[in-house]
Parts: structure tokens; sequence; C-alpha cells
């Protein structure tokens, strides 16, 4: 049995963007993932890995392949395949997040996450591929690309996106982020990418050196892989300590990597994890972290990953590149995000996750509801449901239309049910089943 209480006069600050995501859409228009993209409402697209499916993209070795040429030389570079990717992103309506750096390399041989051989050069290369983006140098735009995070994963053990050591990477870090503020004060600078926030060694090099050198670090990024909501909300209480105790209290929080995980092995657990991301159980592990995260320290999540040849894509078909059941969950929190302010929400009941936003005029409000447990079935079937009472209070002083969407085995957020209630207070008893997702709207009428 659960509980949900809505309470829609006490709002809490708005939605932040929870539901943006690595990458863009794929295919062609005949063919591909473009209009439901657009249609998500994806507030960012991270570009990291990119050249994994888009060849010669983003990646600084791929836009500027000769480190020895000369960087102030616009023939030096090549940003034809990129510039044609970020106008795809663009015409969907969401924002570019610049990972400057490399894709990861699993090969026997490494080419881009090799440390350059001159950080300060590295930095005037990054400093004219903004310039290219933001202000049309080399024939280039003004896209106003505000986030550019400097590389990926430095403390990956297996070096598969820095071959360095981590005082290397903390040295091109300085040199990079101070020269990039410099040049474009308004934009925002961080990284870097965290592999795993518990790993000692890195925050040993890595807190002196912001307690002393004080980087004019805008956000903190890192990543996470799990299966249970609570290790989201700790790992982000783990970093806003330590950006407290560094002297950066107001440094963002980005978590730009996340997605279900039941362990890179043994090879069941991998297998799984794979499986569960294409489906039912993987919508709601979604739903689930968007909404636990919402009322944390965190600023901004990222799932990874949109790429069509990623076995992390939860979202779009590998063949058709049709919305998966993931697809509706970003959907459906963009829904909120679209009302904007979030309202006081108390949830009661193991599994039980729930997020009500309202407009600024208070005509509309949403509940956005998921039943999530980390049971080894993909489906959710075999399972007894879950009797759910949904009660809330300031809604308003008209009656409301309320639509009841459930994204479930047999419905991607189709309307299920359809009521007229009275302003003010209600309630209503919902039957969830395990790993489904409902969305409550309310409209004046």
């Amino acid at each position: 049995m659960g509980n949900v209480n809505v309470h829609f006069a006490e709002t809490l600050g708005k939605i932040k963007d929870m539901n943006s995501v690595n990458n863009g859409p794929s295919g062609d228009h005949e063919m591909g993932s473009h209009e439901a993209y657009a249609a998500a409402r994806i507030p960012y697209a991270r570009l990291h890995d990119s050249a994994l499916k888009w060849r010669r993209t983003v990646d600084v070795h791929e836009i500027f392949p000769n480190f020895d040429a000369d960087e102030n030389d616009p023939a030096s570079y090549d940003f034809t395949l990129t510039d044609a990717y970020l106008d795809t992103i663009e015409k969907t309506g969401t924002k570019i997040f610049y990972r400057l750096g490399t894709s990861i390399e699993h090969e026997i041989k490494h080419y881009g996450a090799i440390p350059p051989k001159d950080f300060h050069k590295w930095a005037r290369i990054c400093e004219h591929i903004v310039r290219h983006e933001n202000e049309g140098w080399a024939d280039g735009f003004h896209r106003g690309i505000v986030y550019w995070e400097i590389w990926n994963e430095p403390d990956l053990i297996g070096h598969q996106c820095w071959t360095g050591t981590i005082p290397e990477y903390i040295d091109l870090f300085d040199i990079a982020v101070r020269h990039l503020k410099k040049c474009f004060p308004g934009i925002k600078v961080g990284g870097p990418a965290l592999t795993h926030v518990k790993r000692t060694e890195w925050w040993e090099a890595f807190v002196p050196y912001l307690k002393e050198k004080k980087p004019p670090m805008d956000f903190f990024s890192f990543h996470r892989y799990g299966s249970t909501t609570e290790q989201f909300t700790r790992d982000i209480a783990i970093v806003k300590n330590y950006m407290i105790d560094c002297g950066y209290p107001d440094c963002e929080l980005i978590l730009n990597e996340w997605n279900y995980l039941l362990g890179w092995e043994p090879k069941d657990s991998l297998i799984h994890s794979y499986r569960t991301i294409l489906s039912l159980k993987g919508s709601a592990y979604a739903a689930a972290v968007m909404i636990a995260c919402q009322d944390t320290a965190l600023d901004h999540l990222m799932y990874y990953d949109v790429r069509h040849n990623s076995y992390f894509n939860g979202i779009f078909d590998r063949i058709t590149h049709e919305p998966l059941k993931t697809y509706y969950s970003i959907f459906a929190f963009s829904d909120l995000a679209e009302l904007g302010a979030e309202v006081k929400t108390v949830a009661e009941g193991e599994g039980i996750y729930a997020l009500a936003a309202k407009s600024a005029d208070g005509k509309r409000g949403a509940l956005m509801l998921t039943n999530y447990r980390n049971e080894i079935t993909l489906d959710g079937k075999g399972y007894a449901p879950e009797e759910v009472t949904v009660a809330w209070d300031g809604l308003g002083d008209k009656p409301m239309r309320m639509i009841v969407r459930t994204l479930d085995n047999d419905h991607n957020l189709e309307k299920t049910f359809e009521t007229t209630v009275a302003p003010g207070a209600g309630s209503l008893t919902l039957t969830l089943p395990l790993f489904a997702t409902v969305m409550i709207d309310f409209k004046a009428e």
C-alpha cells in the first residue's frame, strides 16, 4: 500500500534539468529518431562518445588532427562533420553540452586518450573550437554553447580515456579552464567527468589542488551507473560535501553519465543490465532516478546514451529508431519541466516515487508517479501491484479536468482514465503494477 500527498500551493523551486541525455538523434528522416527526439523536449545533449557513431566529430584530435599544425590557422581544423552533427541536434531544440577531449578508446592502441604533448597549445586549440562554434571564427556559428567540459573520466582504471597520471590531468585541467575562462568569461567550464566519486586516490590529489589553486571551475561533473536510487543520492551528497569543503559551495553539480547497471561482471549481471535498459524495468528505473535526483543538490542529470549503436541506448530502437519504454519516462519528465515549478510531494511506500509540478498561473498541474524496485524481472509480471492512494490539495478555485496517462507493458503514456474533479482537494486510488509509471494531469476547465 502506498500513499502520495501533493500540496499544489507549496512551491519548492523549479523542475531541474534531470531529463538531458548524451548525444543526438540518429538515422535519416525516412527512418530516424529526429521527430521523436524533438518531441521529447530534451534540455541538453552532452557530446561524448559521439565519434563512435558519427565519425570524425567532436573530439579535439579529430577536429585538429595534426597537433604540430598552426592552431591559429583555420586550415588546421576540420569542423565539417562536427558542424553537421551539431546542426542536427540544434534543429530539435536541444542545447549543446560540449565535452572537450576524446571518446573512450577500448582498442589496443590509443590516439585521443594520450595526454597532449603541449597542454597550453591544447588549451588554445580548444579556444578556437569555442570561437568557431560561438563567435563565427573559420566560417563558424554563433550557437551560444554555454557548457564546456574538460575531458572525460581521467580516473578510469583501464586508461581508456586518459593514459596519463591524475596529476597530469590536473595540470591540463588547470591550464585549460583558466585559459578558456579568460577568453570567454560568459561560458561555463568544468569537469572532470569522474568515473566514480568514491575513488580516494582521485580526491587525495584534486581536493588539495582546488583548495590551493582555486581554479575558476563553474561545474563539477561525475558519473554513476547503478541499480538503486540510493546509489545516486549518496554519491551526490559525497560530491556536494567535497565542493563545500574545497570552497565551491555554489559550483554546479552535473551527473552526466548514468544508466542501469547491476554489475560489469560477472557476465550474467552485465547481460541483465543491457536487457533491463531496453525494458519496462529500465523505464521505471529512469523515472525513479530522475524523480529522486530532483530533490538533491544535483543541478543537472544526463542519461547515457542516445547514440544509436550503444548498448546503453534504452530510448530508441537500434533497428527502427522508434521510441522504447524509457523514451516515455523522459517525455513525461519533460511535461513536468514545461509546467515549471515543483510543488511539495510526499510519497510513502516501498518503491513508490513521485514528483509534481504546476504552471505559473496555477491553471495546470501534473504528478509523475512510478513503482520501481530492483527485482530481477524485466516486465514486472508475476509481482503483486501496489494500491496507491493519491491525495492533493491547493489545486485552485475552479473544477479541473484530470487525465491519467499510463506507461506499462500495454501503454506508452496513452490516456487510460479521465474525469472532472472539484477545486481544492481530492483523492484517487490507483492500482500501480511493478515498473509502471503514471502521469496525472490537471487542467482548469
